[in-house]
């Protein structure tokens, strides 16, 4: 968590640490985080913090440590609970609130006041959440650490708490970081990688069940921590049945069992290439901050940059005889095509051309007017849309953007990616499940190609339809389901179903219980069967009906209206029984062992987070020098800055017609192309020109028209690249450089181009062509594919789709003589690659 104490000398009061204990089962993360606090001001304080969560993480307990005290707090109506907490500091006594920021749910904040001079503070809240399946089999945890401003899109009036959190220059929190998990399987545990460095993997178990780990140093704070857990056989369907909670009624939530099926539904893949049917949408973000680095690695390439390697490799993917268009956004958008072409090898070859002068530059992250755009464009009949969202931002109007693509849930489906640290969970999350896709993250050292080509060979399955689930109980016993069940079935994508176990009969150790999944494939009917035992686990955390109860309410939250009556009581009923924070609840909790009221007026303290940095590789604008004449129009910002000399806009001025940016000692974000989105109001300030505008004329600006403003008084100059900055161009990789000459058709041209993608000669390449009455394309396929299988094996997931459309080009053009080309090939590029690669 990133956060600390200053006092009003601005100097630190130290969070002394943050402790963070994880317990991974399977698929499933507890997590503890206790944050230590010391109050080194001469009078109390109130430490108001704002950190990340996962929007689909269940907070279900909130407690302090105070002066010797545990003061467990108690979830209450969210209105009630601010009441009691406001009533507790105006009483001199020291009590805590913990609550959601809005309705998206990855947002919290807490809030800790009266803490007495001189005196600690441990604060823990418990949360648990699922842990994503990675395309390599992983289990990922990621304990959020980044929290970006808000980017508040033109003409939303929502409120914002990210803005008004304080920053500091990375490396200048005062505090340390710890972690520890302990990891359980029965499946056995293989290994743990992170982007942090960890100690060794300790096995507690002989048989390799479960083993610890823990971060070796403290983590850098410009990232999320990140575990990522490899288990010996993760592909396994399971349940995970818990008892219900004592003394909770039976019948209720949390009285009965709950139960955590996982399946993963083997289904019969379409053939990769074959179909023509889809309109594929792309929507990439352009703001400012797609300009920055995948990772921090030294060299590490542009989120942009690999955006446009993932369009490269989606284009050339698509289904010959299909539709497509790409879209990009920031402050304003723009679209390839005013709707959707067929794709041929000339519109191919055009977007190709677009998508390489593609830049960041379009200042914001404005995602609902080209969402809006898209679902008015008409659809194409008989090819099915489907909608791939890129972005790295945060936006304050997320639930409007997720409401809009739930209306066009029926004609569409979106597949989604967060780019970077901090991306928005709500956002990405939220418009995959929408519109019945699937969400990806990137961050750290992953590569974005194989999730984007992975969700695009979901879209180019069939339909699932049908869906069913049917369970086999003995008799006295029944599940109900809770929530809508699985919508949206992908091969080899985990199924999670929650389910609430009613009816307690007497039943044998040996008792057993199956659940049956059955769904409709075009004309063929499939079924996936698991048989559990039906022991109940023991336990007091109860994480599954934890998960149960937050999967209900992020449902009934995005279904229900929370101003009738009933809904909310629907909603708030759930959080109550539950423990679960919801948007209409909170957590608090008041010290009344103290025996005399907390003395002293209460100094208010907001806990800074990391500063956000612009790339190494943006090109700076730069700053005049500040010789002002009272003449001159001035930009001036309120309030202190904490952004890099990069995240600067500047002029080059003329004479007549000067703004001049002023800052007293800090540079200042004065565009929507701050790396970050970064928002601030500023100031247009005219200075006297008597007759007109007296003293001083002040028109205020939004930061999305402040370039506009800008650009109008002074022309921008970029500075001229230095020699440390043109090393940083990323070289293309040379499986880019091969798929970027591959036809719309799925072939290739027997040219130099190619030749030199294959290292070798183009005479080479021709003379030991097999025979001369064969057309060149065809053996320039088959030289092609055969480096796929050998140069590139380990990026499979990067051109699988592309070389299955070009084998099957290539099996109906040789004919009897693929197998003489396929030898060839091997003899000219060293390899050896085997027939069934050509299904020989």
């Amino acid at each position: 968590m990133s956060c600390g104490l200053l006092n009003s000398s601005n100097e630190p009061v130290p969070l002394r640490s943050g402790s963070v204990t994880v317990l991974i089962r399977g698929f499933v993360a507890d997590v503890s985080c206790e944050l230590l606090y010391r109050n080194e001001e001469q009078g109390p304080v109130e430490a108001v913090f704002v950190f990340p969560v996962d929007t689909e993480a269940a907070v279900y307990a909130f407690e302090a440590h105070l002066g010797g005290t545990c003061i467990q707090a108690q979830l209450r109506e969210k209105k009630q609970a601010q009441e009691l907490y406001g009533d507790a500091l105006a009483g001199g006594q020291s009590s805590f609130l913990l609550q959601q920021e809005g309705t998206k749910g990855d947002v919290f904040s807490c809030s800790l006041g009266n803490l007495p001079p001189g005196e600690e503070a441990a604060l823990t809240l418990r949360y648990v959440c699922e842990l994503p399946l990675e395309p390599d089999g992983a289990a990922r945890y990621m304990l959020p650490a980044v929290l970006r401003p808000r980017y508040t899109p033109h003409g939303w009036d929502g409120e914002d708490v990210t803005q008004g959190v304080p920053r500091v220059p990375q490396g200048e929190l005062p505090y340390t970081l710890s972690l520890s998990a302990t990891l359980q399987s029965p499946h056995g545990i293989d290994r743990v990688l992170s982007n942090c460095s960890l100690t060794p993997l300790s096995y507690t178990a002989g048989n390799r069940t479960s083993a610890q780990v823990s971060l070796a140093e403290v983590p850098p704070w410009d990232r999320d921590v990140e575990l990522l857990v490899y288990y010996t056989e993760p592909h396994k369907p399971s349940a995970m049945l818990e008892i219900g909670l004592p003394g909770a009624e039976p019948g209720s939530l949390m009285g009965d069992p709950a139960m955590m099926v996982t399946l993963l539904p083997s289904l019969p893949e379409a053939v990769l290439g074959q179909s023509s049917a889809g309109e594929f949408i792309f929507l990439l973000d352009r703001s400012g901050s797609m300009e920055c680095p995948m990772d921090s690695r030294d060299r590490s390439p542009q989120r942009i940059d690999s955006a446009k390697e993932t369009l490269v490799l989606l284009l050339k993917s698509l289904p010959l005889g299909c539709y497509f268009n790409i879209y990009s956004f920031g402050s304003q958008f723009e679209s390839f095509y005013p709707q959707s072409v067929g794709y041929t090898q000339q519109t191919m070859a055009k977007s190709l051309q677009r998508v390489q002068q593609l830049q960041a530059d379009l200042g914001g992250t404005e995602i609902l007017a080209p969402l809006q755009a898209i679902y008015r464009s008409p659809c194409q009949d008989g090819h099915p849309r489907q909608l791939f969202v890129f972005t790295d931002g945060e936006v304050g109007n997320t639930k409007e953007v997720i409401t809009e693509v739930q209306r066009h849930r029926g004609s569409h489906r979106c597949f989604s990616f967060g780019i970077g640290e901090g991306a928005s969970t709500a956002l990405v999350k939220g418009i995959a499940q929408a519109a019945g896709g699937s969400a990806e993250f990137i961050t750290g050292q992953d590569r974005m190609q194989p999730k984007a080509l992975q969700s695009l060979k979901r879209a180019l399955q069939p339909a699932m339809t049908r869906i069913s689930l049917s369970w086999d109980l003995p008799p006295g016993m029944e599940a109900a389901l809770l929530g809508r069940g699985p919508e949206v079935i992908f091969p080899g994508q985990r199924c999670l179903i929650y389910a609430q176990l009613r009816g307690q009969p007497q039943l044998p150790d040996t008792a057993m219980g199956g659940v049956t999944l059955q769904y409709r494939i075009q004309d063929q009917t499939y079924k996936e069967t698991l048989q559990f035992p039906l022991q109940p686990q023991d336990g007091d955390r109860l994480p599954v009906h934890r998960l149960a109860a937050k999967s209900l309410l992020l449902e009934l939250e995005g279904a229900v209206d929370t101003r009738s009556e009933r809904d909310r009581h629907q909603v708030l009923e759930t959080s109550l029984s539950s423990g679960v924070v919801c948007s209409l609840t909170a957590y608090v909790g008041v010290g009344t062992e103290r025996g005399q009221p907390v003395q002293g007026p209460l100094v208010r303290q907001d806990i800074p987070l990391t500063a956000f940095y612009a790339a190494p590789r943006r090109k700076n604008l730069l700053c005049s020098p500040m010789g002002r004449s009272p003449s001159v129009p001035m930009i001036q910002v309120q309030g202190p800055s904490c952004v890099s000399v990069d995240c600067a806009m500047a002029c080059n001025f003329d004479n007549s017609s000067d703004v001049q940016v002023e800052s007293r000692c800090l540079l200042i974000p004065l565009c929507d192309t701050h790396p970050q989105g970064f928002q601030r109001e500023v100031q247009l300030i005219f200075p006297a020109k008597a007759a007109r505008s007296g003293p001083r004329a002040i028109q205020k600006f939004s930061s999305g028209s402040t370039e506009h403003v800008l650009r109008k008084y002074c022309k921008l100059r970029a500075p001229p690249e230095t020699t440390s900055q043109k090393e940083w161009a990323p070289e293309e990789s040379p499986l880019l450089r091969l798929v970027s000459l591959q036809n719309a058709d799925s072939s290739w041209d027997l040219d130099p181009q190619l030749a030199a993608a294959l290292g070798v000669s183009e005479t080479s390449a021709r003379g030991r062509m097999p025979s001369k009455d064969m057309a060149p394309s065809i053996w320039a396929t088959v030289l092609a594919v055969v480096w796929l299988h050998s140069r590139a094996v380990g990026q499979r997931d990067e051109w699988e789709l592309l070389e299955a459309k070009a084998v099957g080009w290539v099996r109906g053009r040789a004919g009897p003589r693929l197998s003489e080309c396929l030898e060839a090939a091997n003899t000219l590029l060293g390899c050896s690659v085997g027939p069934a690669v050509f299904r020989l």
